[in-house]
């Protein structure tokens, strides 16, 4: 039985290990952070085609018992008025309906899962050094602990370690914005139930989503400048309330009012994205997920990219011949659909590209798209190399 080491156990790395282990491999995880890091991070919307992946690996019940699902979207212009509502993905079918979950306790929950399987997931494990010999690839650990498989996967997020050791030219760039995220508890307007609204400003998008319990989720993408990193590490709610606010003010939506009763749940970060093109292997090692293919936010793909990613390895590791061909199924299977989400996203937020609908599709994907994908995850369905 072949051994794989996936270094990470965020989303990426732990869809991985849960397909990866459904397709009869051995497999463990090496998680940097010292525990299951549930405080880490904002929120986030894992689309239909991300729970469908989940689906495919029997871990729809996980995900499900967290966050709160999101079957409309609606949008408003600058002056509050509402100019369109549609269904959001496949809201008719509950396991596949869009859901809004905290990152950390989406972690939290396939970490669990993970374990309830069986599953080795280490902590505190943080990668130093991958060296690929004659017989295997095997990853040093700070703690002077090593790892030995036939093939290394690095699902260790945007600034991965794996990627800086066998790519280092490869770096993430500023995608053009920088995005603020907040929770409160006092949201002047009570909202839709699962209904996730998309506001687009004069110079702010924004969306807010309203959970069961009356909690505002939202977020704010600011076309500008990079902020500096202090800004970012050491700035305070305050502060951040002080950057976004008077550009909200301008308009006369529900925004300025959710920000400013918004008090320390407010964090801000610079969208990044990884350029197309990069590598993605070395020898004995492959990228996945941000570490291969990060985008800007504006299409809110990342986490369910990560999980078809997971998904669609499995399948080509189970099918392939070998390992070698198995990984260039992968990448021609993947590549295409990563790498146009990377672009459309970054188009969006540097305002190169205004989507002509309520939002984007899920990757850009036409609806002949869609049903490629749905075949490539089914796991019941083998896989074959894209006709030419």
């Amino acid at each position: 039985m072949t051994r794989l080491t996936v270094v990470g156990g965020g989303i990426a790395g732990t869809g991985a290990a849960l397909a990866l282990h459904k397709a009869g491999f051995d497999v463990a995880v090496y998680e940097a952070h010292p525990d299951s890091a549930a405080d880490i991070g904002a929120f986030l919307t894992l689309a239909s085609n991300g729970m469908r992946a989940l689906a495919e690996v029997d871990a729809s019940a996980a995900v499900t018992a967290i966050g709160f699902p999101l079957t409309s979207m609606r949008v408003l212009d600058d002056t509050g008025a509402e100019t369109a509502r549609v269904p959001l993905g496949e809201a008719g079918t509950p396991r596949l309906r869009y859901r809004c979950v905290r990152r950390g306790d989406l972690n939290s929950a396939l970490q669990a899962e993970v374990t309830r399987r069986g599953i080795d997931i280490r902590h505190g494990m943080r990668l130093v050094a991958v060296e690929d010999g004659a017989d295997g690839v095997t990853a040093h650990f700070a703690d002077g602990t090593t790892a030995t498989g036939d093939l290394l996967i690095g699902a260790d997020g945007l600034n991965s370690t794996v990627r800086r050791l066998t790519a280092p030219d490869t770096r993430p760039l500023y995608a053009g914005q920088h995005v603020f995220y907040g929770y409160t508890r006092e949201a002047p307007e009570a909202g839709r139930a699962e209904t996730i609204t998309m506001v687009r400003g004069s110079s702010v998008s924004f969306g807010y989503a309203i959970s069961p319990e009356g909690e505002a989720h939202w977020f704010a993408r600011v076309a500008d400048e990079p902020l500096a990193a202090d800004d970012i590490e050491h700035g305070t709610p305050a502060r951040r309330r002080e950057l976004l606010l008077p550009r909200l003010r301008k308009d006369a939506t529900p925004a300025a009012d959710l920000v400013a009763a918004t008090a320390d749940d407010l964090m801000v970060t610079n969208a990044t994205e990884l350029p197309t093109g990069a590598p993605w292997r070395s020898g004995r090692t492959l990228v996945i997920g941000d570490a291969a293919h990060a985008a800007s936010p504006a299409t809110g793909q990342g986490a369910s990219m990560a999980l078809e990613d997971a998904v669609v390895l499995a399948k080509s590791l189970r099918d392939a011949p070998d390992t070698d061909a198995a990984l260039s199924l992968y990448e021609t299977l993947r590549r295409p659909r990563v790498e146009n989400n990377i672009t459309v996203s970054g188009n969006i937020s540097r305002g190169t590209h205004t989507p002509s609908g309520p939002g984007p599709r899920a990757g850009g994907a036409n609806r002949q798209g869609d049903e490629e994908l749905i075949r490539q995850l089914a796991w019941s369905t083998g896989l074959r190399p894209p006709a030419p």
